[in-house]
This record gives C-alpha cells, structure tokens and sequence, in this order.
C-alpha cells in the first residue's frame, strides 16, 4: 500500500508494510448509455507494484478497454453494451514479475452516483487522504523509500469552486496541532492561488479551471508544523497532473497540400503526405491521438477510390491502377483529420494531386501516306510537311516528335527533321534529284520521341510518295573546259578546235545551237549546228587579250526546249609564237652632250619569245660627224636587248 488512505481514521504506513497488488480485487464503473465512444473516460484502478515506480503497464483483456500507465480505464474501440453491463480482466506484475489480476465491471445505470472509492473525480463521497511518510532516525533519505501517485485533475472543470483534491494529514496531530502549508507552482509561486490548502485540516483544493494544453502537471510541496512552526514533517512533493479533455480540433498544418505522382503508378506508390497537429494529449489519452481518412475525391474517375490514406501517418498513396493524365491530369482529395483515432473532432484540408506525364502515347501519323512532286536538282526544297498526333503533354519530351526515314533512301537523296513549333517533319532534299535517273521515289518514315516509350507501344509509319518533275536542263559541255593549242599564225578561216555539248534531257530529242558568248579579241567564229570554231582574224600572241600564252573564250549551247536554257563551255587556246615583230628601241631617241659624255642605256624591245628576240645590237648612223660611221654598241644583257655607248 502507499500513502493514500479512504478512511476517517488516518494510519501510518510503513515502508516494510508494502504488499504488492491491485487496490480491490474487482472495480465498477457505472455509464448512463449503452453506447461508448472512443476516449470515454470509465474509471481509475490502482496498483501497487512495490518497485518504487510511479507508473505501472496494465494489460486488458479485451481489446475495447485500455489502461493506462497511471491506471485510468477507457474505451479504446468503440463498443455497444448489448446487456446492463460488461466485464472484462486487467493484469498487472509487480516488482518481482508477479502477475496480478482485477476484474472490471462496466455497468449500465439510469442515473451514475460517483461514489466509488477509485473515482478520478473530486467530488468522491469519500476523500482521498495523503499521509506524510513516517520519518525514521536510523533512516536516511527517507522519502524515497515512498511513492507517491500524482493526483489527477480534469482540466475544464464547471466548478463550483474551490473543489477539494485530496486532504493531506501527519500522524503527529495525535500528539499536537499540526498545521498545514503547500509551496510551489500554482501555490506561492505563479500561477499564484490556483491550488489552497486549509491550514487546520489539510484539504488540498483547485480554486479554478485548469488547462492542460497551458501547464501539464504542476509540483507542490506540502509541508506540516506545530504550534510554534517547528517543523513535524518533512516536506513531501506532490504531483497534480492535469487529466487531458478532449477540447481541441486537430488542425492540418496546411489549408492546401500538394503533391504529384506519375500517371501508371502501381497501386501503392506514395504520392504525398498530410499533417496535422492536435493540442491534446496523445500519450495517455486518445484525445489527441490523430486519425486520417479521405471524404472526397474529385473527379471519381476511372475509380471512385484511386487513393488511399495511412489513418496515421497521413501518407496518401495510389490503391488504383488507372491512373492517366490524357484523362484526368487533377485530383482534388478532401482529407479528414479526427482524434480520439477519429471518433472525435475533426477538420478538413484539400489535397491537390498532379498527374505528371510519362512518354505512354506515341506519335501518330495523320494521314497515313503522302504524295509529292518535286522539280529536279532542286537541293534543299521542302518536300512535303508531316503530321502526327500525340496525346502527351505538349512540349515534354515525350510529346516531341523525332523523325527517321527507315526505308527509301538509302542514297541519302532526302533529310528529315522537327518542326519545334507544331511537331511536324519536314521532308527536303538534300541532292538534286535527277529525273532521267529515279522518276520517282517511295519512302517510309517512323516517328519516335525524344524518350524512349514507358510502356510497349507499335511505331507508327507513313509512306511518302515523291514524284521527280521532268525540267529543261541546259546542255552541258563534255569537258566543261577544253584546252586547246595553236600557232598564232593561223590562217584566217581555218579550224581551231571542235565544241560541241550534250543534252540531258535524253527523251526530248531538242536541237542544239551554238555561239560565242565570250571572245575578246573577236579571233573566233563557231559553227551553229557542229561546234567546230574556226579563225575569223588573224590570231596575235602578244595582245594584251593573252595571259601567259592563253586565250580564254566562252562557248554557248542553246537548246530547243521552251523555254531554252544555255550550257556554256570554256576554252582554253594556247598560241604558239612565231618571229612576227622586230626589235625595238627603247626609248626610240634620246641625247648625248658632246662635251663629258655619259653612258646612255638603251632597251631593245622584242615581244616574241626566244629564238625569236634579238640577235646583234649595232647602230649605224649618218649624223656621225665627219661622215657616215656607226657607233658601237656594247650589249650588256643580250636576252633583254640592253646596251650602251661608249664614250665620244
């Protein structure tokens, strides 16, 4: 036993006298109705362990009731009394693993008269009474050898006020007054006043309403003295727990919540989780124990339930298959927190859930084939523009379109690529096609995504059909530029060379004509029909019209077609030199002072090639004084003609 005491008569207890086990042998907690709620608080038991502990675990036998650690019994699972009462075993060891039992009774009554001895309420018939532990002289630290319970005190109390708690009473009032004092929180010390004690009898008494959520449990200390205030007793601690009522809402820490999941998710992948709080106490009381649950889900497509809730944990994850966001890209979930393991308050708060896209749906070509015409040797024109559908989320990779074509051209005639503004592939050439080769071509093209498919999907193809128009392509000369070599004195009239050019266009059967189209010196005349070039002036390799012995003309082909188109053909003649020009003075005169004559330089002047340049340099002259005579010359550099006279 401890230090507690129901009788008028107080007693001593001593340390030695600690027997282990429950207070009675079987309790009755009386109910006015049939129906318990979760968190119904029914009664206390009590137990004494002898192990120096303030709290016991308790075991039930029946899984509605639980009891707690300081020995107050409630409704765990809801439950309905189908007779006038229910009874059920609690168990309990003590210090040296000794299991104890108590038979518990819920019973129904019209009207409850709490007048049991275990009541947790202070308005018991009878009065808990709190003995100071007997002091011994041989004994140090005497206080811990007890235990003393905390006294339990609902918060919320109507009053009237002040309520008496517990009396505390000293065997020494058998021998003198004793007169009774309490110090600490609540008492001496703020909240001053909430807890008095009646000096003379001891009654311990709560003044007003308490509040768990503000002050838990408070500690005082109640102390007795005699007469001329020596102290009788030691002081003795004692707990008030502030017994939790379930008078707060749960509150969700978020008004909105938001997550995402993939659409396809597997039945139980997490999505997200909510939270809330709630100010009661969740460790011995379900008050302020939180269950989650769903009251809504919008839209209820494919499912009315495609998410589920943990009741604890608040984590919300997929329960369907069928999630997909061409579909339903939104949900909207109402979600639900209640206490007492959601018997009790609750309140609400909106989930919003994103299905995100996956690469599920693949490009689909629309139409399915194509027909084109496309101009010969055109390189780089659009061919034709394709379309596809896809039901991805425009944009995303897996909504972009990627092009390949697989069969068709393997000459790599063709090129293919996205347009990034509306998805479509654009077919060009890459070389000029060649109508008198390929008249037409038939490629297959796939369409594929940026990411590879998340689920196993068909490729879809198209077929494009490209027809090659026929155009009037210009001759072409063969070679393109002809190189040919002449003596520069060609007689006037006779034949240079032959020109001539072929047609592409094999299947018209067009006629071709020809002409000068660049001759600078004017030296040349072609044949329309042939192409044979004749010489129609002299020809003259030292005209400025002749770079490094070469004279370069443009030859013309014109075909029949309308409209015509013109090749040209370049040629090239090489003109051979003859001894056609002398020498020549350079400069052609020039003076001499008879008095301290110079040496005069003079250039002589040959633009024909060597054999045929100067040969001897020597000047004959009549204006020699004293008669005809001629001046020698001495010929400094004879390939560039250069000499000079000697001094007169």
């Amino acid at each position: 036993q401890g230090p507690w005491r129901h009788s008028a008569q107080p007693a001593t207890l001593q340390v030695s006298q600690c027997q282990p086990g429950f207070s009675s042998e079987s309790y009755t907690f009386p109910v006015s109705r049939r129906d318990l709620e979760t968190g119904r608080v029914l009664g206390k038991v009590s137990f004494q362990g002898c192990a120096g502990r303030n709290r016991t675990a308790y075991l039930s036998d029946d899984t509605h009731f639980k009891v707690h650690t300081d020995g107050v019994v409630s409704v765990k699972r809801r439950l309905h009394l189908h007779g006038h009462k229910k009874s059920f075993f609690i168990y309990a060891w003590d210090s040296a693993s000794k299991k104890h039992s108590a038979k518990v009774t819920v019973k129904r009554e019209g009207h409850v008269h709490r007048h049991h001895q275990h009541m947790d309420s202070p308005a018991n018939a009878q009065t808990d009474i709190l003995i100071f532990p007997e002091s011994h002289p041989s004994r140090k630290r005497q206080k811990r050898d007890w235990v003393i319970p905390p006294i339990n005190c609902p918060e919320n109390e109507r009053g009237p006020f002040p309520k008496q708690l517990v009396q505390i009473k000293s065997n020494k009032d058998k021998e003198t007054k004793v007169f009774y004092s309490i110090t600490g929180q609540g008492a001496d010390t703020p909240p001053v006043g909430v807890f008095i004690i009646e000096r003379e009898t001891g009654q311990l008494k709560v003044t007003q309403p308490l509040d768990r959520e503000d002050i838990s449990h408070y500690t005082l200390f109640s102390h007795a003295v005699s007469a001329n205030g020596v102290p009788v007793e030691d002081p003795m601690e004692i707990i008030i727990t502030v017994s939790d009522q379930n008078d707060n809402k749960p509150q969700f820490t978020q008004n909105i919540f938001t997550g995402s999941i993939e659409e396809g998710a597997k039945p139980g992948t997490s999505v997200m989780q909510v939270t809330a709080t709630d100010a009661d106490d969740s460790v011995n009381t379900y008050n302020g124990v939180i269950a989650y649950s769903i009251l809504q889900q919008i839209p209820e497509q494919p499912h009315r339930e495609m998410f589920t809730i943990n009741s604890e944990t608040g984590v919300i994850s997929v329960i369907a298959t069928g999630l997909d966001r061409e579909v339903t890209p939104n949900y909207t979930l109402i979600v639900q927190a209640a206490d007492l393991q959601g018997e009790g308050f609750t309140t609400s708060a909106t989930a919003m859930i994103e299905v995100t896209d996956t690469n599920d749906n693949a490009p689909v070509f629309d139409p399915l084939t194509y027909l084109a015409t496309v101009p010969e040797n055109e390189v780089g024109v659009l061919v034709d523009r394709l379309h596809v559908t896809d039901r991805d989320e425009r944009g995303s990779p897996a909504w972009r379109a990627r092009y390949e074509i697989v069969r068709g051209n393997e000459e790599g005639f063709f090129t293919i690529t996205t347009d990034p503004n509306n998805n479509d592939g654009l077919l060009k050439t890459a070389q000029g096609l060649d109508f008198e080769v390929q008249k037409q071509f038939i490629l297959l093209v796939a369409a594929t995504n940026d990411i590879p498919f998340s689920v196993p999907l068909p490729t879809s193809t198209a077929t494009v059909t490209v027809n090659v128009e026929d155009v009037n392509e210009a001759p072409v000369f063969d070679p393109p530029i002809k190189s040919a070599v002449v003596s520069e004195d060609l007689p006037v009239g006779q034949e240079v060379t032959s020109y001539t050019a072929r047609d592409p266009d094999k299947s018209q059967m067009q006629k071709i004509t020809y002409s000068m189209g660049s001759d600078p010196g004017g030296w040349l005349a072609i044949d329309a029909e042939n192409g044979i070039i004749t010489a129609k002036l002299p020809l003259d390799r030292e005209s400025s019209f002749v770079v490094n012995n070469i004279y370069k003309a443009i030859v013309l082909a014109v075909d029949s077609g309308r409209p015509s188109a013109t090749g040209t053909g370049t040629l090239l003649l090489t003109l051979e030199d003859v001894n056609d020009n002398g020498p020549v003075p350079d400069p052609r005169e020039f003076y001499i002072c008879n008095q301290n004559p110079i040496v005069q330089l003079l250039n002589i002047v040959d633009p024909d090639l060597s054999p045929n340049t100067i040969g001897d340099c020597s000047h004959c002259s009549s204006a020699w004084p004293g008669g005809a005579g001629c001046w020698p010359l001495l010929v400094l550099q004879p390939d560039k003609g250069n000499a000079f006279t000697p001094s007169l």
